[in-house]
């Protein structure tokens, strides 16, 4: 997720990217012994899809030119006294990923109000054209959905009834019950995260006679008391005789790396040592990977890294990985992309890199994570010019030691634009992704298992040949716990190592260890250790034996 540092600005994001990471991709469990007449479903991911048009149907000059005014309306035909004062939102969704083997499509509209209203709003089925500025108002189509009441935020429609696949699709929102309109958030809003969206979801039904190949879902294992710590145990031996060599871009010979950002704190004196060995206390081992958030500040902890704390780390045995992000944390200042290859900030490039080679070990480096949630920075190929810069500079300064981590959100909504964000493989050591089982912290009701939560963009890089060959990691993940199942938290985290192993070209995985990513609440909190249940979990899974690798130390 994004996030900035040690002074970072939280955007808690309430469109789905971050419960929807996938578009036609399976996960799930295949039962074994599926009789031949059976047909088995498989939960994929939901698929959220930005609006493609949008305009207000009506008569009244100030609104319906979203030229003119990025917001759509709605109203009674009366409405502020004129007779004559109908508004209808009219939207149009293209839907063109829904996979052949889908069935039982869901399909939601949701639209962002910024005030709650004792309205009713009504979505039908729509003959206007969403690209006209100011249409007509026409009879409405079929109703497909209705709200009795405004919510300030996201509103949602099941209008499963219009969207059956791909295609075309244009729906209309009409109020009752308040003569005055109501404002909604157009695709022309400043702010992306609020436009209208439509969240598809469906399940994979194969044909009788050919079971579908999948990855087998994890099986949940027993709880565990935290254990305590202990020598570092290899794989099974069946595998034994071929581990235990790390590649010189920190590739694992077998299993994965089992890592941690866990920030520090005003509480705790911004001790980022003590940060991770509380933790590493908690759950009876030691981490394989450290990761941290730094900025082009290139002072104090945020800037000028590697840190004491991170050398010492990598004294006692634990992989670095630095998230280098083209800020100023303290500052709350944002570069361009364009800044960073102008050369204006060479003397900071080229004394990282010195710090960095004198580090004189292997390290993980990834400039700018999540770049496609960066829209003030530049456009694509400016990250790509950029980071070939800082990779180029690097290079130039002998740092040969930097392993380069280019990590993306793996949301399904941009996936069309992953090709352009890749520098290229000789730019490229890692390639990375940060999915999460977000549950209700995002408003979802849907929960995830690990299997399903790491499997979409993994398979979408599959099909796409984006970074073919190279190492995946997970540079964040994490889930939500389950007010309604207080187990679940547990049963997720023992059920990772499977999944991992059921992902084999992930070689490394680091949990996202902090609230601040979301707002913590009654039923959301996305650390690790928030309960005893939730540590008992997270412990076991790190104690698998493809998550401890024989490479020496005391893992």
């Amino acid at each position: 997720m994004t996030r900035h540092g040690l002074h970072r600005v939280t955007r808690l994001r309430t469109a789905p990217r971050r419960r929807a990471i996938a578009v036609g991709v399976v996960g799930g469990a295949v039962v074994a012994g599926i009789v031949a007449t059976m047909m088995p479903l498989l939960a994929s991911d939901d698929l959220s899809i930005r609006a493609a048009a949008d305009t207000t149907a009506t008569a009244v000059s100030q609104d319906g030119d979203n030229a003119a005014k990025s917001t759509l309306a709605t109203c009674p035909t009366r409405c502020d006294g004129n007779p004559r004062g109908g508004r209808e939102a009219v939207i149009e969704f293209a839907v063109t990923m829904v996979p052949a083997a889908a069935v039982n499509l869901r399909a939601t509209l949701r639209v962002h109000a910024w005030q709650q209203f004792a309205a009713t709003v009504t979505a039908h089925a729509s003959p206007l054209s969403a690209r006209e500025a100011r249409p007509a108002l026409a009879s409405a189509g079929d109703e497909l959905d209705s709200l009795s009441a405004v919510s300030s935020g996201f509103n949602e429609w099941d209008i499963s009834k219009l969207v059956t696949g791909n295609g075309t699709w244009t729906v209309s929102l009409a109020q009752s019950g308040l003569e005055s309109p109501i404002y909604w958030a157009s695709v022309d809003n400043r702010n992306p995260d609020l436009r209208p969206s439509l969240v598809v979801s469906y399940d994979i039904g194969a044909a009788p006679s050919s079971p579908p190949t999948v990855r087998p879902t994890p099986s949940a294992s027993p709880a565990t008391s935290v254990p305590k710590p202990s020598p570092t145990t290899g794989p099974p031996s069946a595998t034994a005789g071929g581990c235990g060599s790390v590649s010189d871009k920190l590739v694992p010979s077998c299993g994965a790396w089992w890592g941690m950002y866990s920030p520090a704190g005003a509480a705790g004196g911004w001790d980022h040592g003590k940060a991770v060995t509380d933790v590493e206390t908690q759950v009876g081992r030691r981490f394989d990977i450290v990761h941290r958030y730094h900025d082009f500040s290139n002072a104090g902890s945020n800037g000028a890294f590697p840190d004491a704390y991170e050398l010492r780390q990598s004294r006692e045995g634990r992989l670095l990985f630095f998230a280098w992000e083209s800020r100023d944390f303290s500052a709350g200042t944002t570069l361009t992309w364009a800044d960073v290859y102008s050369g204006r900030h060479d003397a900071t490039i080229d004394a990282v890199a010195g710090r960095v080679r004198a580090v004189g070990v292997p390290v993980f480096l990834g400039f700018d994570h999540e770049p496609e949630d960066e829209p003030t920075k530049g456009s694509d190929a400016d990250f790509v010019r950029a980071w070939r810069y800082v990779h180029d500079r690097f290079t130039s300064a002998g740092t040969t030691n930097a392993v380069w981590v280019w990590t993306m959100m793996g949301w399904s909504g941009h996936y069309s634009r992953y090709a352009g964000l890749y520098p290229g493989d000789r730019y490229v050591d890692w390639v990375a992704y940060d999915p999460y089982n977000f549950h209700v912290c995002n408003g979802s009701t849907v929960w995830k298992s690990p299997s399903t939560t790491v499997g979409a963009f993994y398979d979408w890089l599959d099909d796409s040949g984006i970074g073919a060959g190279k190492p995946r990691m997970l540079a964040e993940f994490g889930t939500n716990f389950n007010s309604a199942d207080l187990g679940a938290k547990r049963r997720w985290f023992q059920e990772v190592p499977a999944a991992l192993r059921a992902h084999p070209k992930i070689k490394a995985a680091i949990y996202f260890n902090s609230a601040g990513m979301t707002s913590r609440t009654a039923s959301c909190d996305m650390t690790m250790n928030h309960d005893a249940s939730a540590v008992a979990g997270f412990a076991q899974a790190g104690q698998d034996p493809y998550l401890r690798q024989p490479t020496g130390g005391s893992r």
